[in-house]
């Protein structure tokens, strides 16, 4: 799908309904969340903390996100896949294009991109790849995860950055960590659904990161998650139940042995 019928789906999609989407880094995550109707899936460069034990964001690499945009492609039928641009993947027009042809191969529909680039998003939807828009806080580059927009000053350059990527046609816009006000006006202010996580209700649709949604890490606990599962705890119990069976000669017993 080109980057003007795809956003025009959306906008009309998101006048009827909030859109969903969450992350999924694997095919069988990706097939669950496919089969249960999430509208997105994110390939989120988020795979940094929750698959591969990064701090952050900024040490993940293409190669990493091709990897696993592949892995999800495998299980999705429906959901629109959207890849992750990570760090310095886009620090050129030219470059940019060549990673996201590298996204649509592995199987993505459309990227998503950190921040105000008007010469790189342009390049892509002149070149018909649909961009995701991403304001707010911005992992890739930030020294700090805290709230923007608080302050006036802050505030209006995310909101000015929002209607940029509007009028360069980008498809969706995710609004991360802004105080609800803020991404009410900028939802108000944009004619592209905005996707907010820390964003509050007024956006056109919501996304998490499904290892936060499913509790997979209980020290982890920003604010604007809400944890739909402890699955954790749930892992925990059962590796321990496991240990325990073996050590006592309880696994495997008669009904889980070939005779």
């Amino acid at each position: 799908m080109n980057p003007t019928e795809l956003r025009k789906r959306l906008i009309e999609e998101a006048r009827r309904r909030k859109l969903v989407m969450l992350t999924a880094y694997d095919y069988q995550m990706a097939k669950i969340l496919d089969d249960v109707g999430v509208d997105m899936i994110l390939v989120g460069d988020s795979l940094g903390m929750t698959v591969m034990g990064y701090p952050d964001t900024k040490s993940v690499t293409m190669e990493d996100m091709i990897h696993h945009t592949r892995a999800v492609a495998r299980g999705v039928k429906r959901a629109l896949i959207v890849g992750d641009m990570p760090i310095h993947s886009d620090d050129t027009p030219e470059l940019a294009l060549r990673n996201a042809r590298r996204f649509l191969e592995a199987g993505a529909h459309a990227v998503k991109i950190e921040g105000n680039k008007p010469e790189v998003i342009k390049t892509l939807i002149d070149a018909g790849i649909p961009v995701m828009g991403h304001v707010g806080l911005l992992p890739q580059t930030a020294k700090r995860y805290r709230v923007r927009g608080k302050k006036r000053e802050e505030a209006e350059r995310i909101f000015r950055d929002a209607v940029d990527l509007d009028g360069l046609g980008v498809f969706s816009i995710v609004l991360e960590s802004i105080p609800k006000r803020l991404a009410r006006r900028i939802t108000e202010a944009v004619e592209a659904p905005t996707i907010g996580i820390g964003a509050g209700i007024h956006c056109d649709g919501q996304v998490l990161v499904i290892n936060d949604l499913l509790g997979m890490d209980e020290s982890f606990k920003p604010k604007f998650v809400k944890r739909y599962a402890h699955l954790e705890r749930i892992i925990r119990e059962a590796v321990r139940r496991f240990i325990d069976d073996v050590l006592n000669e309880r696994f495997p017993d008669e009904e889980h042995t070939y005779h």
